[in-house]
């Protein structure tokens, strides 16, 4: 086979795939897809910080769920509108279920974290466990 017949088989093959991928049936989706909120992870001296653009999210479809060795955010994100797939020229803002789950680069309080939200960002606060790396310890004698 020639190197021109070898491309050319594989752009069919492509092509198929694609049309495929694209025109596929969304009612063979036994379950509504789930996209992956970006984030943010840093520290300062005294917490842990998560921040992430959550634009079109109201707080009542937020559920954050933090340990002192991780944080899971879930939630949904509305289209206020319904516009046909036909009418779209790019779609590339997800709108649906997201979440995210990260384990904790150090062990934080829980009972102490705080979120909010503020221009569409939000803020997760955690402050760091402190524990004393060294303790002295008194010997009885018996």
């Amino acid at each position: 086979m020639s190197e021109n017949e070898s491309l050319k088989a594989f752009e069919e093959d492509v092509s198929e795939d694609e049309e495929l991928l694209f025109n596929s049936d969304s009612s063979d989706i036994s379950e509504e897809r789930e996209g992956q909120l970006a984030i943010d992870v840093y520290q300062n001296e005294d917490e842990i910080v998560v921040e992430s653009p959550i634009a079109a999210v109201h707080s009542d479809d937020l559920e954050i769920n933090i340990t002192t060795e991780s944080v899971s955010i879930k939630g949904r994100r509305e289209r206020n509108s319904k516009v046909e797939d036909k009418d779209y020229f790019y779609q590339e803002c997800y709108w649906g279920r997201f979440s995210r789950s990260i384990i904790l680069p150090q062990e934080i309080d829980p009972e102490k974290a705080e979120a909010s939200i503020k221009n569409g960002v939000l803020v997760i606060k955690m402050p760091k466990l402190r524990k004393q790396k060294q303790r002295r310890l008194k010997v009885k004698i018996d």
